[in-house]
């Protein structure tokens, strides 16, 4: 999660999470409720629908919905996290500025985000916006542990740019400069996320150079994590670099945690979208690309303070 998102809901954030097993995907559909719409609701959500700018791209069916349901682990501030009951942060400030576009509300829905590829390619949700990091494996339904197909992949919308950080106690008791001090060591993060690949990458390194491996604790969420590090149960967790830099300075007043070392294997994160749905998805760049032609998505970027990952373009599958 350098990388979210949100749900009735579940993505590699830099929140970079492993595709998994996505193959399951059949078996968490959701019963039909049957037909309760309210006709007189419909008109009045197509009327606003169709005086956005972009609002004609989108889809007939999310139109006339005047909605697009997005799965998100909403607990990775500041990409996003509650606060209040409400959805915060960088992701759904990006979300309500391309509603605006687009002419419909985006409807977070909070999943675990092992889970979310899973839930998208169910329907359980339109789109993933969850510090999801864009990746040739999970583009192509590959499972990073293994390296065999278990889906159809996802593709992307790229809308920021992050890398891995290591974050550990303030004043750094264990001497944490890089990867190859972790080997040996106990280290947690979120499992699913593209930071469990890179640190299970580092701890087959540790072992070829005659080391021992990392001693790797993975939790549903970071913030499970975050408190095994602060109880001085781990040296260190690995996240994406705006949440480590976010929780350094927040936690415990600035007093729990520090960054170290450079950024790991910076990349985009993506709004995921269904392969099937080509439509929403150049629907949705269309309307990244509008936002930061038109100023808000920097007026984002500066609010957050997460500028220096910023993107000039909105691209389609631009990870590797």
């Amino acid at each position: 999660m350098t990388a979210s998102s949100t749900r009735c809901t579940t993505t590699t954030r830099s929140r970079t999470a492993a595709v998994g097993a996505i193959a399951v995907a059949g078996a968490l559909l959701l019963a039909g409720c049957g037909d309760q719409t309210d006709k007189s609701s419909d008109s009045t959500s197509e009327s606003s629908t169709s005086s956005a700018p972009l609002a004609a791209k989108l889809p007939a069916d999310i139109r006339k919905a005047g909605v697009i349901k997005v799965g998100s682990d909403i607990a990775y501030p500041p990409v996003e996290y509650m606060e209040n009951g409400k959805a915060v942060g960088i992701d759904p400030d990006i979300a309500a500025a391309l509603g605006k576009q687009l002419g419909v509300r985006f409807d977070f829905q909070n999943g675990k985000f092992a889970q979310l590829i899973v839930g998208l390619q169910s329907n359980r949700f339109n789109v993933i916006m969850s510090a999801m990091n864009d990746t040739k494996d999970r583009q192509n339904g590959i499972d990073s542990d293994t390296g065999k197909k278990v889906g159809n992949g996802i593709d992307f919308v790229d809308y920021f740019t992050a890398g891995t950080s290591i974050l550990v106690q303030k004043g750094n008791p264990k001497g944490i400069k890089s990867l190859d001090d972790l080997c040996g060591k106990t280290v947690a993060l979120q499992q699913g996320t593209t930071s469990e690949g890179i640190a299970k990458t580092q701890s087959k390194k540790c072992t070829t150079d005659g080391k021992k491996a990392i001693d790797l604790q993975t939790f549903d969420t970071d913030p499970e994590a975050l408190l095994r590090l602060k109880q001085g149960a781990s040296v260190a967790d690995l996240n994406d670099f705006p949440v480590a830099a976010y929780n350094a300075k927040t936690s415990g007043g600035g007093k729990d945690f520090e960054v170290v070392g450079e950024q790991i294997e910076a990349g985009p994160y993506g709004i995921g979208i269904s392969k099937a749905n080509t439509q929403l998805r150049d629907a949705l760049q269309a309307a990244m690309n509008a936002i930061i032609k038109n100023g808000e998505y920097t007026k984002i970027m500066e609010k957050w303070n997460v500028t220096d990952g910023a993107v000039t373009e909105a691209k389609i599958n631009g990870g590797s």
